[in-house]
């Protein structure tokens, strides 16, 4: 539904240009359109990719040997509470910033100065940087001013602790933005949509 024309649309997967957390929605259209309905087609021979993160660990952990939508729901969900703090008891948004890439000649140079920066090849050639690693080798990983703070055992998740405001969080996202530019010269993006 686009908000100023009062009108409804539809869009096609290619018209929405879907790519790992992005769509024109976020870009293009931000804050043009409100989603009403959307289609799936599924299909009914699953293809399971265990490759990323440590989903096939923990399928081993929990000693599934035959694959199936909800073995592989279960081992990421519990992948997550590991990591991630429930939002029901310490507000959060999840990942507040996007994995920024960079071209192979940026991120050869970040190597030779951080031999363990994460990076993983993309279909584009550019290099996928975990944001996490950025903000934690910035020592903002478990920091906490007030009620705002970056969670302790997951430096790309922002919380609050209770009443810190959204401008309180905003400013320490800026901060965090300010010290990864810094050092690594790197623009971090946020994921969240600022209100």
């Amino acid at each position: 539904f686009h908000l100023s024309e009062k009108k409804m649309y539809t869009f096609t997967s290619n018209d929405c240009e879907f790519n790992y957390r992005e769509s024109i929605f976020k870009k293009r259209y931000k804050d043009e359109f409100v989603i009403m309905n959307v289609t799936f087609k599924l299909s009914k021979q699953p293809v399971f990719n265990i490759s990323y993160g440590a989903i096939k660990q923990e399928l081993e952990k929990m000693n599934i040997h035959n694959l199936s939508i909800k073995a592989i729901s279960q081992a990421v969900i519990k992948i997550r509470s590991s990591k991630l703090p429930d939002p029901k008891v310490t507000g959060n948004a999840g990942s507040f910033f996007k994995n920024p890439e960079v071209d192979k000649q940026k991120y050869d140079f970040l190597k030779t100065n951080y031999a363990q920066i994460p990076g993983y090849l993309l279909d584009s050639g550019k290099i996928k940087v975990a944001a996490g690693w950025l903000i934690e080798q910035c020592g903002w990983k478990g920091f906490r001013r007030g009620d705002a703070g970056c969670h302790a055992d997951q430096a790309l998740v922002l919380v609050n602790y209770g009443h810190a405001t959204g401008g309180e969080i905003y400013d320490l996202s800026e901060k965090i933005k300010q010290s990864v530019k810094q050092k690594f010269d790197i623009d971090l993006e946020r994921e969240v949509n600022i209100i």
